[in-house]
């Protein structure tokens, strides 16, 4: 019996998301186009690898970035599922043809020269990375994705004992020599390391947020006390749990919180006020919301 396909993901389609992710594609153009290949720099995954492919080749730009892109995306779509696939799609679609009209198009000069930053590598690179980050960072944010590498992490980089991180690495690793080794020249290759680098973080900036919390975990004998201060001092919720210690099987009160770093000095300073023998560990954390606010 033929199996029924399941269309139901059509209905959480937003149109509000589309014209974002459009926009995220249109961000992304920009800081390859009129950054990063003019002066021959090269972006990370498969935006790189298409830079690589149009100037050995000379053609479009936009035509390696759907031919690779695309492909992948659907190669993953059984493992990401068909909405992000599609939107994800929508991404690459717009930039490429973003990219398409700023080359081809519109009456920019984007053969030589950054028409801001000129020939000048650290500034291409710097900025180059840091816009398409934010156009990467956009895309993620909006439920799509701008790198069909990505996929290609989720897929394998299980299957070969590796983070996703890892493989991302590796990947660029092995293209920046790829590209060094074509050009027979090295200084290219290493600015492409300063576009990466930008473009990550432009990307966190983007996806986790500039202000981001730090959460704090109390391990306390006395949880009234310090619970109390806390909640005077902060007007914070708190969440406590029981706690047992592996070896002197003491029971003990675990208590989590989140905070803003400015507020960590107080929070070491009133717990140790309440109990002195409190272990307290601060970690980092993205994204704090409700269900609500979701």
């Amino acid at each position: 019996m033929k199996k029924k396909i399941d269309w139901s993901w059509l209905r959480e389609i937003r149109i509000s998301n589309i014209i974002k992710l459009i926009l995220a594609g249109l961000v992304n153009s920009i800081g390859v186009t009129c950054f990063i290949a003019p002066v021959s720099l090269y972006d990370s995954g498969v935006s790189g690898t298409s830079i690589l492919l149009s100037q050995l080749l000379h053609i479009s730009l936009s035509v390696f970035l759907i031919l690779l892109n695309i492909p992948l995306f659907l190669f993953g779509l059984k493992r990401q599922g068909p909405l992000l696939t599609f939107y994800a799609i929508i991404s690459v679609a717009s930039y490429s043809i973003f990219a398409f009209l700023i080359n081809d198009v519109l009456p920019i000069d984007v053969s030589i020269a950054s028409p801001l930053a000129g020939q000048d590598l650290l500034l291409c690179a710097v900025f180059g990375g840091i816009i398409s980050g934010i156009g990467s960072g956009l895309a993620i944010r909006f439920g799509g994705a701008m790198d069909g590498v990505e996929v290609m992490a989720v897929t394998f980089a299980g299957k070969m004992g590796i983070s996703v991180g890892t493989f991302m690495m590796i990947y660029n690793v092995i293209l920046y020599i790829i590209c060094g080794i074509v050009n027979n020249s090295w200084i290219l290759p290493l600015y492409s390391i300063v576009t990466y680098f930008a473009g990550s973080k432009a990307v966190d900036f983007i996806v986790e947020g500039l202000d981001r919390s730090k959460a704090a975990t109390i391990i306390t004998s006395n949880p009234d006390e310090v619970c109390w201060a806390l909640s005077k001092e902060f007007k914070n919720g708190m969440t406590i749990s029981e706690a047992r210690g592996f070896y002197s099987g003491e029971s003990k009160t675990s208590v989590y919180l989140v905070l803003h770093w400015y507020q960590i000095t107080k929070v070491r300073d009133i717990v140790h006020k309440y109990d002195p023998n409190a272990f307290v560990t601060i970690s980092e954390v993205a994204n704090v919301f409700t269900a609500k606010e979701r």
